[in-house]
């Protein structure tokens, strides 16, 4: 009687530990998702900004040979631009650069288990 309670308690813990490894790796891949999408934003206002930037410095080209101050506004605003466009791809390539990798956590877990499984086992001969 002893051996099958033990072995239904040991099933129980095994079930709930497969549970939360379920539910942690559900949680990584829900915040690379995010992750992703915010790197898809980025990337698409980055391209939009250099979008405006060229259309500017071709505008600008027209306006060369306008009167006087319409040529400085063209490069000033297309110059904002092109700052704003480049700051949003090097904050893209560092994000990107600095994201852990998928289910991390989760691995890491499932590692430890292994590990205290193999040394109940060990200790047990």
């Amino acid at each position: 009687m002893a051996i099958a309670e033990t072995v239904g308690r040991i099933g129980g813990t095994l079930v709930a530990m497969v549970q939360t490894r379920l539910a942690l790796a559900a949680v990584e891949i829900e915040e690379e998702s995010q992750r992703l999408l915010g790197y898809f934003v980025l990337a698409l206002l980055s391209m939009i900004l250099f979008g405006i930037a060229m259309v500017l410095v071709a505008l600008t080209i027209v306006l060369v040979f306008w009167d006087t101050y319409r040529l400085e506004a063209a490069v000033g605003l297309a110059a904002a631009f092109a700052a704003a466009g480049t700051w949003v791809m090097f904050q893209l390539k560092a994000s990107i650069a600095t994201k852990p990798r998928l289910l991390a956590a989760t691995a890491a877990e499932l590692n430890k288990d292994l590990n205290f499984i193999r040394n109940a086992g060990g200790g047990n001969d």
